[in-house]
């Protein structure tokens, strides 16, 4: 490559910074494998732990590793040499019902595509969209969600609904590679990133090579997602849409159904034909912005952020599952496990203006915690001898020779007398309200 020289009246600082910037993107593995950005890297793959792959390896055994073997790895990643390991699928199940596949890399491979996240970010992250707000730094879906409102309140009420299929399964590898080495010219990285495309899982001791998709569960497949989504952005800009993607959800926001239907067909059309994706008519539509949810939000009338309905339900669900096994643990395990779950919720949440859903299930919670309490005090006898010891009258204590079931007895004056809203605060059994009373100071 022949070095740029200045256009005239184009500061020399300029020329200087696009000739440094060159020599990264044809030397990018140099970068990568640098001493700071490996320690850095290494940092992240232990903070975020996650199960081991195929070599049963642990975060934990890593470092250790590393100091063994990691000039060897280094010099074959130097010289395009080194070849990844199947990744480990694991299936879960979707919020929505089904499961989704994930491909769990092993300790070693997350290690190496957190250097390669670490070394590509700083490339791509100023060349995307500002309505892209997925898996990016200082960004969250919290500013999708606010952003949303906001294109509401200015009128545009009518959403649009873009729900791609199996979208992490089904990403085209040439065009997401045609897209990575429109940028990136270092060979080694473009190939150690093909490597990782199509390297496959581990099925029944038989690995399954991979012909299309990018395996969700590595550290590297988020930015992938967003380099190939990169495109609809810029679409959707040029038609001068107002638009909020988190990965694969994508909403556009129009003033009418009318503008709404024509944007859904030629949106879909489109997907469909330059990122050979499907999108996924079922779940996909035109609606106004109170009937549509974003992100596991819904604006109401109001317009303001509230928790949708869908999210209650699986709160629900979640609560009836924690609560229904408790019998095989203490009252500490089961106090420290919901307010793990329960503060994890609230902190994504917390974001509703609309409270009201949320708050109303809250006597209906501590019925499920009260009702736990009352099996694990077993038979009749054993029952009233632990409600006298907790200061209940005789009498009330005598309630529990009535025969009535577990669920009745939940929301009994003796329950409520037993364990008060104030005790159960007290021992650490915290609601939404209480966290957010703690997070108004």
């Amino acid at each position: 490559m022949e070095p740029r020289r200045a256009r005239s009246g184009e500061p020399e600082g300029a020329v200087l910074r696009d000739l440094r910037q060159r020599a990264m993107y044809e030397h990018l593995m140099e970068e990568v494998v640098r001493e700071e950005n490996c320690r850095t890297a290494l940092e992240a793959v232990k903070r975020n732990r996650g199960a081991a792959g195929i070599d049963r390896m642990k975060t934990t055994e890593l470092e250790t590793h590393l100091k063994t073997h990691w000039e060897k790895i280094r010099a074959k990643l130097l010289a395009g040499t080194y070849v990844p390991s199947p990744v480990r699928r694991v299936e879960i199940p979707k919020p929505s019902g089904g499961t989704r596949m994930l491909g769990i890399p092993t300790v070693l491979d997350r290690f190496i595509q957190q250097l390669l996240l670490q070394g590509m970010t700083p490339i791509f992250e100023p060349q995307f969209s500002e309505h892209s707000y997925g898996f990016r730094p200082g960004r969250s879906a919290h500013d999708a969600v606010s952003a949303a409102q906001q294109y509401a309140r200015e009128g545009k009420d009518w959403v649009v609904d873009i729900d791609i299929a199996k979208f992490f399964d089904h990403v085209n590898h040439d065009i997401l590679m045609g897209r990575i080495g429109a940028v990136i010219r270092d060979k080694r990285v473009l190939g150690l990133i093909g490597k990782y495309l199509r390297r496959g899982a581990m099925v029944g001791g038989l690995v399954e090579a991979s012909v299309e998709g990018t395996p969700q569960g590595g550290p590297l497949s988020p930015l992938l997602a967003n380099i190939y989504l990169d495109a609809l952005d810029k679409e959707l800009e040029r038609r001068g849409h107002s638009f909020c993607r988190y990965a694969d959800d994508c909403n556009i926001y129009v003033g009418s159904q009318a503008a709404a239907e024509r944007t859904l067909a030629t949106i879909r059309d489109w997907i469909e034909k330059h990122l050979r994706l499907q999108v996924n008519t079922a779940k996909s539509g035109a609606g106004r912005v109170w009937e549509r949810k974003f992100l596991g939000f819904r604006l109401n009338r109001e317009l303001q952020i509230g928790a949708a309905p869908e999210s209650i339900k699986r709160f629900k669900a979640k609560v009836r599952e924690m609560w229904r096994s408790c019998q095989s643990r203490t009252s500490n395990q089961l106090r420290d496990a919901w307010k793990r779950y329960v503060r994890g919720w609230w902190g994504y949440y917390q974001l509703a203006e609309d409270r009201k859903p949320i708050f109303r299930l809250e006597a209906w919670i501590r019925r499920h915690i009260r009702k736990c309490f009352w099996l694990r005090w077993h038979k009749a006898r054993g029952r009233e001898r632990a409600l006298r010891r907790l200061g209940v009258h005789p009498r009330l204590a005598a309630a529990v020779h009535t025969g009535r079931g577990a669920w009745p007895m939940a929301a009994s004056r003796v329950m409520h007398a037993t364990l008060p809203n104030a005790t159960l605060r007290r021992y650490g059994f915290l609601m939404p309200s209480d966290l957010a009373a703690i997070t108004s100071r």
